[in-house]
């Protein structure tokens, strides 16, 4: 790759390479899932959510314009579409918030008869909470899919460890797997393993998804030793 106007060859390690686009069905199967997710949740999770219903189907309205404006690669062409993307992971965050909330008061005020299945269902609540959080991490770092394209596309938000040893994987760029796995280390170890945040933003978002998924995890724990006792 040539070097970017005024950017040294150092520069461009630490800045991050343009990717070379990336498909959307990956994305969209993460989002697909995360809505399947939602729908297998015990209806007294999803109360505060009003009609069952509703959130997914928003969720698939916005997949359809996305599959309309942009069925294949994303093009740097399409950064107007970002809105779309991030409205549609917005929505998924607020239900999966909404569904933590209600997980813990059912765990922590509900009866012993039901316990166990409150217990089943802070898993899907759990693996969505990887799942959107790995969405957020895709579409804001450098600026999302359609900007990482471009040669002057801003700063990395995570240093990955292939962008901290140049050589051991020439032209290599992150991609949602890459972002996913991000957020599955951190919502395990409850901190960054391999990839470091380096912005403020990505930083208080993998900060919220530790403490997330540390309270659900110490929640359902506390739950599970007292039916079991």
């Amino acid at each position: 790759m040539d070097d970017a106007p005024g950017r040294s060859r150092d520069d461009i390690v630490a800045w991050g390479i343009a990717s070379r686009g990336e498909p959307r069905w990956p994305a969209l199967l993460a989002v697909i899932a995360a809505i399947a997710l939602q729908l297998v949740l015990p209806d007294r999770l999803l109360e505060g959510l009003g009609n069952r219903a509703l959130i997914p189907a928003l969720e698939g309205a916005l997949i359809v314009v996305l599959l309309i404006a942009n069925p294949g690669l994303i093009s740097k062409e399409q950064s107007r579409l970002r809105v779309v993307g991030v409205a549609l992971i917005a929505l998924i965050t607020v239900a999966n918030v909404v569904s933590l909330i209600e997980l813990i008061n059912a765990l922590l005020y509900g009866t012993k008869a039901g316990g166990r299945s409150l217990v089943y269902a802070s898993v899907p609540v759990w693996l969505t909470n990887v799942i959107v959080f790995g969405l957020w991490y895709w579409e804001l770092d450098r600026g999302g899919p359609a900007a990482r394209q471009l040669p002057e596309h801003p700063r990395p938000d995570f240093l990955f460890p292939q962008m901290s040893t140049p050589g051991s994987a020439p032209g290599w760029t992150p991609d949602l797997l890459d972002y996913l796995y991000t957020s599955f280390t951190n919502a395990t170890a409850f901190s960054p393993t391999d990839t470091m945040p380096l912005t403020a933003w990505a930083k208080l978002l993998m900060m919220l998804q530790s403490l997330a998924s540390l309270v659900t995890v110490a929640v359902v724990i506390s739950r599970a030793v007292n039916i079991l006792s």
